[in-house]
């Protein structure tokens, strides 16, 4: 393997960019909607605080990654096999 790296930036003089604060880009750039983040979910997660033995968060955090959903998902089992209707 090389030990120079090449650059992936084209070498562009800044002057050559066209000017987007004058002409029709001001008004075109103001009606395109701004989207950031993921889109919003239909029934987003709740956040609340539980408090639950050291030994049952220990249980789940021993799984790694995605131990709240874990809870969550162990949470939405028992309320199936529980489910009075």
């Amino acid at each position: 393997m090389s030990g120079k790296k090449h650059s992936t930036l084209q070498d562009f003089d800044p002057d050559d960019a066209p000017d987007l604060s004058q002409g029709d880009w001001p008004e075109k750039f103001a009606k395109v909607p701004v989207r950031r983040g993921r889109p919003p979910l239909e029934k987003p997660k709740v956040s609340t605080t539980i408090r639950l033995s050291p030994d049952v968060i220990d249980h789940f955090k021993a799984g790694g990654r995605g131990w709240q959903t874990r809870i969550d998902l162990a949470l939405r089992e028992w309320i199936g096999k529980h489910d009075a209707a």
